[in-house]
C-alpha cells in the first residue's frame, strides 16, 4: 500500500498578537482584514487549537518560526515557541537568533537545538539588516551543519516599515552553500519580486540549496519560474500564516498546476519531509 506524501507548511509565524509590534498588527488587519487579530488570539490559544486549525486547512506538519525583530515586526522568544510546540510532533519549532543581539552565535544555536529542542534556524537578514555571507555569522554555520538543522533565510522583497531590500538578494547564499556544502539552506520567499531566476538558478547548482515559495501565487508560479518541474526536488510550500490564512486555497492551486501529481507531492510535503527527517 503506498503511503501518503504529508502536507507540510514550512512557513508558520507563531507570533502571538501581544508579540508583535503595533503598526505590524495595523499592517495585518489592512492586507488580511480586520478579523485577523481575533484570528491569531484564536489559532495561537493553544497548540491544541493550532493543530485544529492545521486539521481544517489539510495540513499535516507546520514549522513554527520564532523572531527577534523588535524594529520590524516584533518578538517571540525561542523558548516560548519551542515550549508551545511540545504539545505535538506536528508541530515543529524554528530559532531565530539575530546577531545584533547575541553574541556568540554557534552556543545560542547549540542551546536552542540540544536545550529546547529546536529542528532548524530561520534568519531575517532584511528585518534585521545584515548579508547572508557575512563571516560574522560562519560559526553559525558551521554549528548548523555539525548539528544538521536546516538553515532558512528570508530572500526577496518585504513591505515591511524598517525593512531594507537589499540585504534579500539570493546571491549570498552562494557563499555560504560552497562553504559548508553539508548544510541545508532553504530560501524563503525564492527571491521574491527581483530574484526568481536568481533563486532558481541557485537551487539548480547547489545540492544543499532550497526554495520555498511562501508568500508566491501558485497560479504565477509558472510565470516566475518557467521550468518549474525541473527543480520539483527542491521546492517547499509554505503559508506565511497570518499573512495568508486560506492556506487549504493555496494547497488545491498547487495541486491545479501542470505539473506531474510526484512532482505536486514533492512541493506540498515531500522535499520538507526530506529535509526535517519525517516518516511518509
Amino acid at each position: 500500500m503506498a503511503v501518503r506524501t504529508p502536507i507540510v507548511d514550512f512557513h508558520f509565524h507563531v507570533t502571538t498578537a501581544d508579540e508583535y509590534t503595533e503598526w505590524c498588527l495595523g499592517w495585518l488587519q489592512e492586507h488580511a482584514g480586520e478579523h485577523i487579530i481575533a484570528h491569531v488570539r484564536e489559532v495561537l490559544s493553544s497548540p491544541q487549537a493550532m493543530l485544529g486549525y492545521l486539521d481544517e486547512q489539510g495540513v499535516d506538519y507546520a514549522v513554527a518560526l520564532a523572531e527577534t525583530n523588535p524594529q520590524i515586526t516584533g518578538t517571540s522568544p525561542n523558548a516560548r515557541v519551542a515550549e508551545f510546540c511540545k504539545a505535538s510532533a506536528r508541530l515543529i519549532p524554528f530559532a531565530n537568533i539575530n546577531p545584533f543581539v547575541v553574541a556568540d552565535l554557534a552556543t545560542e544555536l547549540r542551546e536552542c537545538v540540544m536545550d529546547l529542542g529546536c529542528r532548524g534556524l530561520k534568519l531575517y537578514p532584511t528585518y534585521q539588516h545584515f548579508y547572508f555571507n557575512d563571516a560574522r555569522l560562519y560559526p553559525l554555520y558551521a554549528e548548523a551543519q555539525r548539528l544538521s538543522v536546516p538553515v532558512m533565510v528570508h530572500t526577496g522583497s518585504s513591505s515591511f516599515r524598517g525593512a531594507r531590500l537589499k540585504y534579500g538578494d539570493p546571491i549570498y547564499v552562494d557563499d555560504v552553500a560552497v562553504d559548508f556544502p553539508e548544510l541545508t539552506i532553504v530560501m524563503a520567499h525564492s527571491g521574491r519580486g527581483f530574484w526568481y531566476d536568481e533563486a532558481f538558478f541557485l537551487a539548480q547548482l547547489h545540492n544543499n540549496v532550497y526554495m520555498e515559495i511562501t508568500g508566491l501565487p501558485p497560479q504565477k508560479l509558472p510565470v516566475y519560474f518557467p521550468n518549474l518541474e525541473r527543480n520539483a526536488d527542491k521546492i517547499i510550500f509554505g503559508s506565511d500564516w497570518p499573512a495568508l490564512t486560506d492556506i487549504k486555497g493555496n494547497i488545491s492551486a498547487i495541486r491545479r498546476l501542470d505539473l506531474t501529481d510526484e512532482s505536486k507531492a514533492k512541493i506540498l510535503g515531500g522535499n520538507a519531509a526530506r529535509i526535517l527527517g519525517l516518516s511518509t
